[in-house]
């Protein structure tokens, strides 16, 4: 009886996008989440920037075990947390200048003078405003959890044995470079996952113009991140 009367809500709100709007939207976070996926099982393997990059940041701990003065390793780890935290206060103004749009009247019928907008009722309008919002929600979450991160390898930094207790062979300078690579290594992953957000954020744009283009968008912002993590110039020179 329950879901009887739930689908008799759904049916109506269902009805409102086109079939065409509905296969866009799927692809859109198909295509999201299966290059996250294909992304992550990739860095294990290090051939992607950020797999190679970990080797770095690794290499990066294993030489701060020797060093008696660690204040410079200290101010580099503050510089990297300043990128998510420009982004993340970022996100915020753009969630909140979108939730005054959801809530402004007339706002649908504005949009349809721009050129590239495609008609839209009201309701579908709200429902792509939503899916930016839910974006960049999303990637205010990994920016927030990506500074949290940077902090936790800053004190594991802070609290590292001195280099004569790691030469007298007191402590495992291996095993702490690994723990301290993976978590800063951690923290640029989840920093990564942010701007993908961000990045996909362009494709849910278009969906304003028509779904054929939020769909070709998509297909773009992808192709577009793997050429940067799998086939870039930069890549090239850090492997060798």
């Amino acid at each position: 009886m329950f879901y009887a009367a739930l689908t008799m809500q759904l049916l109506p709100a269902l009805k409102v996008m086109a079939p065409l709007d509905w296969l866009a939207l799927a692809w859109f976070f198909i295509a999201w989440a299966g290059y996250a996926m294909f992304a992550n099982r990739r860095v294990t393997l290090s051939r992607s920037l950020l797999g190679v990059t970990n080797r770095y940041r690794r290499q990066w701990m294993l030489q701060t075990t020797a060093r008696e003065n660690r204040v410079v390793d200290g101010v580099v780890v503050q510089n990297l947390s300043t990128s998510p935290s420009f982004f993340a206060s970022t996100t915020i103004l753009i969630i909140g200048a979108l939730f005054a749009v959801l809530g402004t009247q007339g706002a649908s019928d504005l949009v349809k003078e721009f050129p590239f907008a495609g008609a839209s009722s009201a309701f579908v309008f709200d429902l792509k405003l939503l899916l930016l919002i839910g974006i960049f929600v999303y990637a205010f979450f990994r920016f927030t959890w990506s500074m949290r991160q940077y902090t936790f390898g800053a004190l594991l930094i802070a609290s590292m044995p001195d280099a004569t207790v790691f030469a007298r062979g007191e402590a495992n300078r291996e095993e702490y470079a690994e723990r301290a690579g993976r978590v800063i290594g951690m923290a640029a992953e989840t920093f990564n996952d942010g701007l993908r957000g961000c990045y996909m954020s362009f494709a849910g744009l278009m969906w304003f113009s028509s779904a054929l283009a939020f769909a070709l968008a998509t297909t773009g912002i992808v192709f577009l991140l793997y050429q940067r993590e799998f086939r870039s110039d930069v890549l090239d020179v850090l492997r060798h």
